[in-house]
């Protein structure tokens, strides 16, 4: 029999204190509760409690990778970060571009039971670009694909494109795309720009993300199928998302927490621990970032949690791969970036990392609901008057490539419950 938990003063998302009954999945009870034989009773008093978090970009590496990541240890940093369900990206080896591939993922996940797993397919065969991979054999089997993207590679065909946008509309799935022109970023280290120029590293430019999302832009709307955008990192792509959303076109988009916090300047000493697909951009790249999320241009706060073993980021920046970790940090530079600087509440916290990436990947039947009566028990009580310093040794990814090493964030996350079975309590795995 499942363990009942009765959740004492809890402020739901931001507001009033209430009482929260988890009770056989679903949340039974809330209000002012008296006592209830047999339950274990959470005190919360100063915590914040939101509907389980949902990421759109998660890196698992598993399979092929394990020496860097598995469902296992990804889920478990998930479940510490305040996550109940994550979309497991599909540059795996073997590629995620078969129902075999993306059904072991799921089936990982399941296993693991820290959080659920929603496998990404990928748009081309080995994500090679070159034609369409097993689209509707993925979305038919057990995993129930919605999500496609070739995340690391651009689509940059764009016959090929409009295929994929096409051919998902027969179950209303959603092309995730990493916007990189190829022929703009050969051999790039780092935003173009003046610091570019100074460190000797070659450009990363901004017009090779913001060309890629106007013609994609311009491509759902032709199509008249659903486009996500994924990591935006510049000015100039939020103003094109803002743009395609007042003409009513299906168009969401997303950004990472490192996109949030992080510049260039980091860039300058050398460590590769900043190195970044896309790059960490300009200081006005961030604002213009935090501005569209907080009004909404921007649907999602998603990881590009990217682990990568001591020996693919402890080289020189050349050699170095691309990629940060991010979901037990994720909230916190949330927090940090977009509540505590009063851009948005813990309600708007909700809605970009709960309730909008759990309709984007369709998972809303399930995740990024009401804390409600009768809704499922997926839910995250934060304390964000915590602070804690970050310390790479005591994460749970197997990996240890956090941009945050020795920084402050404000939050913490105290449980987290999936279908009402704790996860995480008291700070640690349960």
């Amino acid at each position: 029999m499942s363990t009942t938990y009765l959740i004492k003063n809890a402020s739901v998302l931001g507001g009033d204190p209430q009482d929260l009954l988890l009770r056989d999945g679903i949340i039974a009870e809330a209000g002012a509760l008296g006592p209830v034989p047999g339950t274990v009773v959470i005190d919360a008093g100063g915590l914040i409690a939101l509907p389980g978090l949902v990421d759109l970009h998660t890196h698992l590496r598993e399979p092929g990778r394990e020496d860097a990541e598995t469902v296992d240890t990804g889920t478990q940093a998930a479940a510490l970060g305040g996550f109940t369900a994550v979309h497991a990206m599909a540059n795996t080896d073997p590629v995620a571009d078969t129902a075999g591939v993306v059904e072991q993922v799921w089936r990982l996940g399941r296993e693991a039971g820290h959080c659920d797993v929603f496998p990404i397919g990928a748009v081309t065969v080995g994500l090679a670009g070159e034609r369409l991979a097993e689209l509707g054999a993925m979305a038919d089997s057990a995993a129930r694909v919605r999500v496609f993207s070739d995340d690391g590679k651009c689509v940059s065909d764009a016959n090929l494109m409009r295929r994929a946008l096409e051919y998902v509309k027969a179950f209303d799935g959603v092309i995730a795309q990493h916007a990189q022109e190829p022929r703009l970023t050969e051999g790039a280290q780092m935003n173009e720009g003046e610091l570019s120029g100074v460190l000797g590293l070659t450009g990363w430019p901004a017009v090779a993300e913001e060309a890629i999302i106007a013609r994609d832009i311009l491509l759902a709307a032709h199509t008249k199928s659903r486009l996500h955008v994924c990591h935006v990192s510049t000015a100039g792509s939020v103003e094109l998302i803002r743009w395609a959303k007042s003409k009513g076109y299906p168009v969401t988009a997303e950004v990472t927490p490192h996109h949030l916090i992080l510049t260039e300047d980091l860039v300058r000493s050398y460590d590769p621990i900043y190195k970044v697909n896309p790059p960490l951009r300009t200081a006005a790249d961030v604002e213009a970032l935090r501005a569209g999320l907080a009004d909404g241009t921007i649907d999602a706060v998603a990881t590009d949690h990217a682990p990568h073993p001591q020996e693919d980021k402890d080289c020189e920046w050349a050699a170095a791969a691309m990629g940060m970790l991010g979901l037990e940090t994720a909230l916190s530079v949330v927090q940090r970036t977009m509540v505590d600087s009063g851009l948005m509440s813990w309600a708007d916290v909700a809605d970009r990392m709960s309730v909008r990436p759990a309709a984007i990947g369709q998972v809303d039947d399930l995740h990024g609901r009401p804390l409600a009566v009768g809704e499922p028990a997926n839910l995250v009580l934060v304390d964000p008057n915590a602070k804690r310093t970050v310390d790479r040794t005591g994460l749970a990814s197997l990996s240890q490539n956090t941009p945050y090493q020795g920084m402050e964030l404000p939050g913490a996350v105290v449980a987290t419950f999936l279908r009402g079975t704790a996860t995480v309590l008291d700070g640690k795995l349960a």
